[in-house]
C-alpha cells in the first residue's frame, strides 16, 4: 500500500528533475583572532609596548598610550565587574584587577598597571576562547540544523521549510546534502556521515528500509526518504534541547566557587583598605611603600586561578565525550558520574539487543496453533513492546492475516488484553501460573479438541514445569489466557549484546558494582546475568520496583548510574544519581529524563566515560591545590621579602593560564 502511494511521486519527479539544490554546510569554527577578547588583549599589549618604548622621550604621549592600553584591555572586564556589582550587588575578580591596575597608575607605576591589564585580559581571552572551543563539539550540532527540505508531491519538487514537513512526506536528499528529517530510506543507496549524532567516525551504508536521522550528511548517492517524525520530535531536535540545557547547568563545585569568590573578594578589598591605612602608623612605612604593597596584595590575593580551576576541565571532558557519541546535559552530571559506585542496567535493549525472536509457541488442548497465534499477533500488533514485535513477526512469517481487536488495553507491569471475535484474551507474564485460582488446558503440540476444559492444579503444574525448562534456557515466557484458563505459552529469547560482557568487565575493573534490573522471571534473569557477568540480578520487577531498587543501591553502595532505554525505565533513570539513556533505540521519555545519552548505544563507552569523569575531577583538584598554593606563596612573599608588582602579576596571572591549560589536557 505504501509503495503504491510513493511510486507515482518518484516516477513523476524523475521525469522532471530540477538541478541545483543548496549543499549542506559544515560548521566552521572561529579562529582565535576572531575572538573579541583576544583582539582586545593583543591591542592592549601592543599599546603597552609602544608606550614603554617612548616613555623616556615622550612622557606625555606615553601616558596617553598607557591610558589607551588600560581602556582597550580592561574595558570588557571592567564592564563585567560593574554589571556584577550593580545587578548582583557582589564583587568579583574583575573589579579587583581593575582597581589594582588603577592603583598602580595612581602612584606612577603605569607600565606595571598596563602589564597587569594585558596579562589579565590575555588570560580571560584564553579562557573564553578555550571554553568556546571545548563547547564546539556539542554546539556545532546546532549549526547543522537543516532549514529546508526538497519534498516530492504530485510529480513536483518543492523546497519547503522543515517545519512544514509531515509524517509520510517523501523527500529527495541529494549527494552532499544534510538529511532534513528522521525517516526511512524508501529508495536509493548511499553512505551517511552520522558523526554529528552518534560519534561514529566511519560513514554508515544506508539501503531501502534503513533509518536515517536529521542533521546527518548524505554521501555520494541520492536518497528518497519517507518522513517518520515531525521536526520537533526528531533525534536531532532532542539533542539541541539537551545542548541548551547543558549550557545552563553548572556543577555544584562551580556554584560553590562562585559563592566563595563573592565572599573572598570582599575580604580582599577590606584587607587592602586596612593595608593602606594601618602600616604607616603601625610599621612606620611610607605612604608610597604601603600603597604599593597593598596593590601587590590586591593582585596576588585575587582568586582568578581558583575561579578558573573547574569549568575548563569540565567542558573539555564534556567535549571529548561528545566526540565519542556521549552527550552530557550539564557539568553537574559529569561531576556526579566521577563518584559512581554502582551501574545498574535494564536488560532488554540495553544488555541485550532488544529484538527478541519467538522460539517456542505451545498450545493447550482444544486450541489450534495458527488460530491462537493469529489472536496473539492481532492483540500484540497494537503494542510497541519488543516482545510484541517478535510475536507479530512470527505470524507474518507464517502469512497469517491479523484480525480486528476491540477493547485493547495495556495491563501495566504485566501485559495486554483485547477482545477478538467477541472473546477476551490476555497475554502477559507467566507469573500468573502461580495463582491458585487459575485453571489450565494441558500443554499439547497442536491440540484441536473443544476449548474450555478446566483443569486442576495438576494441569497447571505441567505448564509450570514447561515454563521452568524454558527459563533455564534463558528464554522469556509469556502465557495466553482465555478468560481464567491457560490457552498457550510463548517463549521468546533476546540476544545478549556482543559487547555486554566486556562492558561489564571494564566497569568491574574500575571497582564498580554492576547490577541488572528486569521484569523477567528469576530463572531467565539469572541466565542472562551469567552470560554478562553482572554482580547483582534483580528480577520480576515492575517500573516502581526498579525505582525502589535504585534507591536501595544508592543507600547501600553510593552514587548509582542507571542505564535504560524504555518508557518503563524513565522513573528509575530519574531516581538514579545519573540516568543514562540509549540514544538510537531509546524512547522519548527515557531521553527526556536521562542526564547522559549514549547516542551510539555503545555500552562499552560507559566505563571510559566514568574514567574520563574521574580524570576531570583529579585535574580540578590539582588546579585548586595549585591555585591556592600560588596565592599563599605570593602573599607571604609580598610581606616577608617584598615582590615587585610585575612579578606578582606574572605569578598570579600565569597560574591562571596554567590551570586553564591543565584543564584542556582532556581535549587531547
Amino acid at each position: 500500500m505504501q509503495e503504491a502511494k510513493q511510486l507515482p511521486r518518484i516516477a513523476a519527479y524523475e521525469e522532471q528533475k530540477k538541478p541545483g539544490a543548496p549543499k549542506g554546510r559544515r560548521f566552521d569554527p572561529k579562529e582565535m583572532l576572531q575572538n573579541t577578547e583576544m583582539r582586545a588583549a593583543l591591542g592592549s599589549g601592543a599599546l603597552m609596548l609602544l608606550a614603554w618604548s617612548i616613555h623616556s622621550s615622550f612622557a606625555t604621549v606615553s601616558i596617553l598610550l598607557y591610558i589607551a592600553a588600560y581602556t582597550v584591555g580592561g574595558w570588557i572586564k571592567a564592564k563585567e565587574g560593574v554589571e556584577t556589582l550593580v545587578k548582583e550587588h557582589d564583587l568579583d575578580v574583575n573589579l579587583l584587577m581593575i582597581a589594582a591596575a588603577l592603583g598602580a597608575a595612581a602612584i606612577g607605576y603605569w607600565n606595571e598597571g598596563a602589564m597587569l591589564i594585558f596579562i589579565f585580559a590575555m588570560s580571560g581571552a584564553l579562557e573564553s576562547y578555550t571554553m568556546d572551543r571545548s563547547r564546539k563539539d556539542i554546539s556545532a550540532l546546532i549549526a547543522l540544523k537543516p532549514q529546508t527540505a526538497v519534498r516530492i508531491d504530485q510529480g513536483a519538487m518543492n523546497e519547503v521549510s522543515i517545519n512544514d514537513l509531515a509524517v509520510g512526506d517523501l523527500l529527495l536528499v541529494r549527494p552532499g546534502e544534510l538529511i532534513p528529517a528522521d525517516g526511512l530510506v524508501y529508495r536509493g543507496e548511499s553512505s551517511v556521515d552520522q558523526s554529528s549524532i552518534t560519534g561514529e567516525s566511519v560513514p554508515v551504508e544506508k539501503y531501502a528500509g534503513d533509518d536515517v536521522f536529521a542533521g546527518t550528511l548524505n554521501g555520494e548517492g541520492a536518497l528518497y526518504v519517507e518522513v517518520t517524525k515531525s521536526a520537533e520530535n526528531t533525534l536531532f531536535a532532542k539533542i539541541v534541547k539537551m545542548v541548551e540545557d547543558a549550557e545552563e547547568e553548572v556543577p555544584e563545585s562551580q556554584r560553590f566557587i562562585k559563592r566563595f569568590e563573592s565572599i573572598y573578594a570582599r575580604i580582599v578589598v577590606l584587607l587592602t583598605v586596612l593595608l593602606i591605612a594601618l602600616p604607616p602608623f603601625v610599621l612606620d612605612w611610607s605612604w608610597n611603600t604601603t600603597f604599593y604593597k597593598a596593590m601587590v596584595f590586591l593582585v596576588v590575593a585575587s582568586p582568578c586561578a581558583l575561579v578558573s580551576s573547574i569549568m575548563p576541565a569540565m567542558l573539555s571532558a564534556i567535549s571529548k565525550s561528545a566526540r565519542r557519541g556521549i552527550l552530557f546535559k550539564g557539568g553537574a552530571h559529569l561531576e556526579n558520574m566521577s563518584r559512581t559506585a554502582v551501574v545498574a542496567f535494564d536488560k532488554t535493549g540495553t544488555l541485550t539487543e532488544g529484538t527478541p525472536q519467538m522460539t517456542d509457541f505451545i498450545v493447550g488442548e482444544g486450541y489450534y496453533r495458527q488460530e491462537l497465534l493469529t489472536v496473539c499477533a492481532s492483540i500484540e500488533s497494537l503494542s510497541r513492546h519488543p516482545l510484541a514485535d517478535a510475536i507479530v513477526r512470527a505470524a507474518d512469517e507464517e502469512c497469517l492475516e491479523l484480525r480486528s481487536v476491540t477493547d485493547s488495553r495495556s495491563l501495566t507491569g504485566w501485559g495486554v488484553e483485547g477482545t477478538v471475535s467477541g472473546k477476551l484474551w490476555k497475554i502477559g507474564k507467566s507469573n500468573v501460573l502461580d495463582q491458585a485460582e487459575l485453571s489450565g488446558a494441558a500443554a499439547g503440540a497442536d491440540a484441536v479438541d473443544e476449548p474450555g476444559a478446566r483443569l486442576n492444579d495438576e494441569g497447571l503444574s505441567i505448564w509450570r514445569e514447561r515454563r521452568a525448562e524454558l527459563e533455564k534456557e534463558g528464554k522469556t515466557v509469556s502465557v495466553i489466557l482465555d478468560g481464567d484458563k491457560v490457552a498457550g505459552m510463548i517463549a521468546l529469547q533476546d540476544t545478549v549484546r556482543t559487547e555486554a560482557a566486556e562492558a561489564v568487565r571494564k566497569l568491574q575493573a574500575l571497582g564498580i558494582k554492576v547490577a541488572m534490573l528486569t521484569g523477567d522471571r528469576e530463572a531467565t534473569a539469572r541466565a542472562i546475568g551469567a552470560k554478562t557477568g553482572v554482580d547483582l540480578v534483580f528480577a520480576d520487577l515492575l517500573p516502581e520496583d526498579k525505582v525502589k531498587h535504585i534507591a536501595a543501591l544508592r543507600e547501600q553502595y553510593g552514587p548509582t548510574v542507571m542505564v535504560g532505554d524504555g518508557v518503563n525505565d524513565a522513573p528509575a533513570l530519574a531516581q538514579a544519581t545519573v540516568g543514562m539513556g540509549m540514544g538510537m533505540k531509546g524512547s522519548g521519555a527515557a531521553l527526556e529524563v536521562a542526564d547522559v545519552v549514549l547516542m551510539n548505544d555503545n555500552i562499552e563507552e560507559i566505563a571510559s566515560t566514568i574514567s574520563l569523569a574521574r580524570r576531570s575531577q583529579r585535574i580540578v583538584k590539582q588546579n585548586m591545590t595549585f591555585a591556592i598554593s600560588v596565592i599563599v606563596l605570593l602573599i607571604l612573599s609580598n610581606f616577608i621579602e617584598g615582590i615587585a608588582l610585575p612579578f606578582g602579576v606574572v605569578g598570579h596571572e600565569g597560574s591562571t593560564i596554567l590551570v586553564i591549560l591543565n584543564g584542556l589536557r582532556l581535549l587531547r
